[in-house]
């Protein structure tokens, strides 16, 4: 788990991503922003997570750099690219990052289910 630890630091990001995960932070979903109201100023056990952090050249919605998490919020175009998905999240987890999915009717209607898991798995990931 090291590895995940120090994945921001010094990797070369483009311009071009950089002004995307800009936008996409102004424009979140409407569950993006329900769960970013939970976890943001470290509200969730202390944990500081990002939003739109651009890794390895991909924007994921959320990430916990301590703890090497990132959390994704689902809408229905993820149904139909499922192949980018998987393939985006073995490049994720080859750097020794966990990503977990959620839905954008989960967030919405299943909030603290939501924040249990993520609790829970971060905690799992956490090193003293």
């Amino acid at each position: 788990m090291t590895a995940a630890r120090n994945i921001i630091v010094g990797q070369q990001v483009d311009p071009a991503k950089v002004a995307r995960a800009k936008e996409l932070r102004s424009d979140m979903t409407a569950a993006e922003s329900v769960l970013w109201q939970h976890l943001r100023r470290n509200q969730l056990n202390g944990l500081h997570f990002r939003r739109q952090q651009v890794i390895d050249g991909f924007i994921v919605d959320f990430y916990c750099h301590s703890t090497g998490i990132v959390v994704e919020v689902d809408g229905d175009i993820h149904q139909q690219q499922r192949g980018y998905d998987g393939d985006r999240d073995q490049a994720l987890c080859r750097r020794g990052l966990r990503v977990l999915r959620f839905t954008n009717h989960s967030v919405m209607t299943e909030i603290g289910t939501v924040l249990a898991r993520i609790a829970a798995v971060c905690a799992e990931n956490l090193t003293p």
